[in-house]
């Protein structure tokens, strides 16, 4: 297994305007990953993969697209979470027969699920794939909330690593950090990765790496290193940059910047808005020349 700290895209996929997935603008936002971002690895099948949108089949399409581009260059995190348990199991046995690092899973969904029915969700991904695990925690899409001891009675599997905490409660983080020192941390929020670093954390996974990885690194390293004047000024530009990609569509945008690079980042699928209006191109436009160019 590949260390599993530092800066990870959660991988954009390019799709065709009917919907399809668009293999050759696939492989080329990975390698501008790769290349460009520099990033330590990718998070694969996520939110901002449009996973929640796809067919199991289309998902483990993408999950061997990207293993094939990727190969053995960066560390990959297959994300095979779903409210239906055996979608995820299937697509964990997958993703781990490709040779991905690490699974992670998002905490089950729409229903008011109790935690033994959460905890029994990772334990059976688990065993069935034999596969390490990160817990996806995103609570403010999906109601989930999960403590200090809930976590710790998750950690008891020895296969969880950690979490992708994707929530603005830096309280939460700083007790998990202290009272569980050897599982890991990833920051999920790109515009709080300057006080998450502070606190912490192992890594970070992030939409806007696609198009800003550079600084996102940047941010954590001069955190690190205690100098945290240096670190708060790229966070006030990256912020900036945020501000703008949110107010005008966040994938949609990110993709549009990737096309402003020569990337051939598609359209997003439906029923999200397919494709930029010519306002929106003029504004993702002029956040590349800003901020990217």
């Amino acid at each position: 297994m590949k260390n599993l700290k530092g800066i990870f895209s959660a991988l954009l996929v390019s799709f065709n305007e009917d919907g399809s997935i668009n293999e050759k603008g696939l492989r080329q936002i990975i390698r501008h990953n790769i290349d460009k971002m520099k990033v330590d690895g990718l998070y694969v099948g996520g939110s901002t993969g449009e996973n929640f949108m796809l067919s199991t089949a289309e998902k483990k399409e993408i999950f061997r697209i990207a293993k094939d581009e990727a190969k053995d260059e960066i560390a990959l995190i297959a994300q095979v979470g779903s409210v239906n348990l055996q979608e995820a199991v299937e697509l964990g046995k997958y993703a781990t027969e490709l040779g991905y690092d690490s699974l992670s899973a998002v905490t089950p969904f729409y229903y008011k699920f109790s935690f033994a029915e959460i905890k029994h969700y990772y334990d059976t991904i688990i065993a069935e794939t034999g596969n390490n695990m990160i817990v996806y925690s995103i609570p403010f899409l999906t109601g989930v909330n999960i403590g200090v001891e809930q976590f710790g009675e998750l950690y008891q599997n020895p296969k969880i690593l950690g979490v992708k905490f994707t929530a603005g409660d830096f309280y939460l983080l700083e007790r998990l950090k202290k009272a569980y020192p050897n599982h890991l941390i990833w920051a999920g929020f790109d515009e709080m990765m300057l006080p998450a670093a502070a606190l912490g954390v192992d890594g970070a996974i992030g939409s806007t790496f696609n198009v800003n990885g550079i600084r996102a690194r940047q941010i954590f390293e001069l955190t690190q290193q205690g100098k945290l004047a240096e670190a708060l000024a790229v966070q006030h530009v990256t912020n900036d940059l945020i501000e703008g990609i949110l107010a005008n569509g966040l994938y949609l945008t990110i993709k549009e910047i990737l096309k402003c690079q020569g990337v051939d980042a598609g359209y997003c699928r439906e029923p999200m808005t397919a494709k930029a209006t010519a306002k929106q191109l003029e504004v993702a436009k002029g956040l590349y020349e800003k901020f990217i160019a």
